[in-house]
C-alpha cells in the first residue's frame, strides 16, 4: 500500500471516494454534451476535462453551507460538490424551462444557483472576480463567517478585473480565494505569449498576499492549499491567490478546432496525467477502492447521466413571450 496523504489531511475514506465520484460525474456529464452537441440536439459545450481534480478539490475544502462560490465558465466540478445536480446541468445544456442557470436564457458554463450559494456569471470573462471581492465585503459588513472562493482562466488573469478585485481584497484584508485555473491555453495563446511571469502566483507579492502554484492535477494538493486559504480567511488575514496546474484535454469548446494551434502529439502526452486516472490509481493503492466499488461507481454515474439527459430532453422549452421577462420592469 502506498503512503495515505489524505488521512493526513483529516479526510476519510468516504470522503475522498466522494471526490473521485463527483470528479467522474463532471468527466461523464461533459462527455455526453460533447455527443449530444455532435448530433446537433444541445447548441455548444465548453468542457472541465483535465481540470477536475483542480475543481473538486478545491470545492471540498470549502464549507458548502456558509462559503459562496463563484465559478467561471469550465466550473462544472465545482457546482456539483456545492450541489447543483446532473439533472439541472442537462437542463442547461439543453436550454430548457426549468434549467436552474437562466431558464434556457444563457449558454451553457453561466453557472447561478441562489440556494447553493453559486452565484451568477456573466459572458465577459473575468468578471466575477470583482463580485467575489464584494460578496466577501457584504459578509464582512453583515458579521457573517463566510469565506467568498473564485476561479478564473490564466488568460483572465490579464484582466483589469482581476487587478482590481485582488488589490481592493488585499488592501481590506478580504476573505477572498482568487483560484487560476492555469490550464496552458487562453483559447489560442499559449501561456507564454500571455504572460511574462513564469507562474501566475508571481502576481500575489505585487498586491501583498501568499501566492502559490500547486498541481492541479492532484484533488488532495488543491485541497490542502485551498483549505489552508480559507482558514486564513476567516482569521481576518485576507485573501489569498492560488494557482492550479492542469491541461485542457478537449479544445476551447465545442466551436474551436484545437488542431489549428497545438499538436496533437502535446494533446496525447497530457492524457497520461489525467487526474481521473491518477486519482482512481491512487485510491487503489491506498486500499481505498477495489475494482469492485470502482465498477459499481461507474455504473451509478452512467445511470445518473443517462436520466439526466432522457429528462432534459423531453422537458419543455421556455414559452417565447418569456424571453422578454426580467428584462423590463414590470407594473
Amino acid at each position: 500500500m502506498s503512503e495515505n496523504r489524505h488521512h493526513a489531511l483529516g479526510l476519510s475514506d468516504e470522503t475522498v471516494l466522494d471526490m473521485y465520484e463527483t470528479m467522474l460525474l463532471a468527466r461523464k456529464i461533459d462527455e455526453r454534451m460533447w455527443l449530444l452537441n455532435r448530433a446537433g440536439k444541445i447548441p455548444f459545450v465548453i468542457s472541465c476535462q483535465g481540470q477536475e481534480a483542480a475543481q473538486v478539490g478545491a470545492a471540498f475544502a470549502l464549507d458548502r453551507e456558509k462559503d459562496y462560490v463563484l465559478p467561471y465558465y469550465r466550473d462544472m466540478g465545482v457546482v456539483l460538490t456545492f450541489g447543483m445536480t446532473a439533472k439541472e446541468l442537462m437542463l442547461s445544456g439543453f436550454a430548457k424551462a426549468e434549467d436552474p442557470n437562466s431558464g434556457g436564457r444563457q449558454m451553457p458554463g453561466h453557472f447561478g444557483q441562489k440556494k447553493n450559494r453559486i452565484v451568477t456569471g456573466s459572458s465577459p470573462v473575468t468578471t466575477q472576480v470583482p463580485h467575489a471581492v464584494g460578496v466577501a465585503l457584504g459578509g464582512r459588513m453583515e458579521g457573517k463567517d463566510l469565506v467568498t472562493f473564485v476561479t478564473f482562466g490564466e488568460g483572465s488573469s490579464n484582466q483589469g478585473d482581476f487587478h482590481e478585485g485582488a488589490n481592493f481584497a488585499a488592501v481590506h484584508k478580504l476573505p477572498v480565494i482568487f483560484m487560476c485555473e492555469n490550464n496552458k491555453y487562453a483559447i489560442s495563446v499559449p501561456y507564454e505569449k500571455q504572460v511574462a511571469c513564469e507562474k501566475i502566483s508571481d502576481r500575489a507579492i505585487g498586491y501583498g498576499m501568499p501566492g502559490f502554484t500547486v498541481d492541479g492535477n492532484d484533488p488532495l494538493e488543491v485541497y490542502k492549499a485551498v483549505k489552508e486559504a480559507a482558514d486564513r480567511g476567516r482569521r481576518g488575514e485576507g485573501p489569498t491567490l492560488i494557482e492550479t496546474i492542469s491541461y485542457r484535454l478537449t479544445a476551447h469548446s465545442s466551436d474551436d478546432d484545437d488542431r489549428a494551434y497545438r499538436e496533437q502529439e502535446e494533446v496525447a502526452e497530457a492524457k497520461k496525467k489525467d487526474p481521473i486516472h491518477s486519482f482512481a490509481a491512487y485510491l487503489k493503492e491506498t486500499g481505498v477502492m477495489n475494482e469492485e466499488k470502482e465498477k459499481e461507481i461507474l455504473n451509478r454515474i452512467a445511470n445518473l447521466v443517462n436520466e439526466a439527459t432522457d429528462y432534459a430532453e423531453n422537458a419543455p422549452y421556455a414559452e417565447p413571450e418569456h424571453a422578454l421577462k426580467y428584462v423590463y420592469a414590470e407594473e
